[in-house]
């Protein structure tokens, strides 16, 4: 879907990190250089658009989540965005 406004990406530099920022989805990323910063972008991009993989219930496991336990919620909801 487009939002209208012509696709580009910024790169700018802060504090020793590269952000990446994709101007038509407001999507942005960040790395230690501009290669990192584009490639976290597109990745980031990726999950944007709904492609990639669901992650594994190791892989929630070794970020601290239950995934017997992992449900959806609002945002509001979530003390990780109080």
């Amino acid at each position: 879907m487009s939002t209208g406004v012509d696709p580009a990406i910024t790169l700018t530099k802060d504090d020793g990190w590269w952000i990446a920022k994709d101007t038509e989805t407001g999507v942005s990323s960040q790395g230690r250089t501009r290669a990192q910063a584009l490639d976290n972008l597109d990745e980031a991009l990726d999950g944007y658009h709904g492609d990639g993989d669901e992650p594994t219930d190791e892989e929630l496991r070794e970020m601290g989540i239950d995934p017997e336990n992992n449900q959806s919620g609002s945002l509001d909801e979530s003390p990780l965005f109080d």
